[in-house]
C-alpha cells in the first residue's frame, strides 16, 4: 500500500500496490498492520455502503461528535467522487483548511480521514458507490454536520451539486469559535 500525506495532518491518500499480470492485478484494499507503522488507527470495526443514482448527488459535511469520533477509509467503488476532509480540529494549525481527492473505481485510491475532521463528496457520475470503513460503530445522536458550503472552508468544489438532502442542506455554518 502506498500512503502519500496531504497537506492536513493525518489525512492521506492510500494507493494500491499492484501486482499485475495477464489476468489484472492484485493488492491489498487494508492491512492493519501498514496503518499500524503509519501511526494511523486502523478503522475496522464497521463497514458502509453510499449508492448514489445521479451524478452531482452531494454527501455531508458529516462528523461524528465525542466519544463516538471515527476515522474512515473512504474508496469509490463504482463511479467517481470528489471526496474532501476539512480540519475541525480546535488548536490544529490546519483548521478549517481542506483537502480534496478524485477517488474512483478506475484509480482504485482511498482517503484515510481521522478524527476531528469532517467528511463529504459529490459524485462525478452517475450509478456511483462508495465504500467506507469507519473505526467505530454509529452511534446515535452523534451525528453532526457542517454546511458544504460554508465561506470559512472556501471548498472548491468541481461542481455545483444538483441533489442533497434536507439534513445536508439544513446544516449550520461552522462556529469557529469551537472545535470538535
Amino acid at each position: 500500500m502506498i500512503f502519500t500525506a496531504s497537506p492536513l495532518a493525518g489525512v492521506y491518500t492510500v494507493d494500491m500496490d499492484r501486482i499485475e499480470d495477464e489476468r489484472g492485478f492484485f493488492a491489498r484494499s487494508f492491512c492493519s498492520g501498514e496503518f499500524a507503522r503509519h501511526g494511523l488507527e486502523a478503522p475496522t470495526s464497521q463497514c458502509s455502503v453510499s449508492f448514489n443514482a445521479r451524478r452531482g448527488t452531494l454527501r455531508g459535511l458529516h462528523f461524528q461528535a465525542a466519544p463516538h469520533d471515527e476515522e474512515k477509509l473512504v474508496r469509490c467503488t463504482a463511479g467517481a467522487i470528489f471526496d474532501v476532509a476539512v480540519d475541525l480540529r480546535f488548536g490544529s494549525a490546519t483548521r478549517l483548511k481542506w483537502f480534496g481527492a478524485e477517488l474512483s473505481a478506475g484509480n482504485h485510491r482511498a482517503l484515510y480521514i481521522p478524527k476531528g475532521f469532517a467528511h463529504g463528496f459529490v459524485t462525478l457520475a452517475d450509478a456511483t458507490e462508495v465504500f467506507y470503513m469507519i473505526s467505530v460503530p454509529h452511534a446515535p445522536g452523534f451525528g453532526r454536520g457542517v454546511r458544504w458550503d460554508d465561506p470559512a472552508f472556501a471548498i472548491d468544489w468541481p461542481l455545483r451539486p444538483v441533489v442533497i438532502s434536507a439534513r445536508d442542506a439544513a446544516y449550520p455554518s461552522f462556529d469557529t469559535s469551537a472545535g470538535v
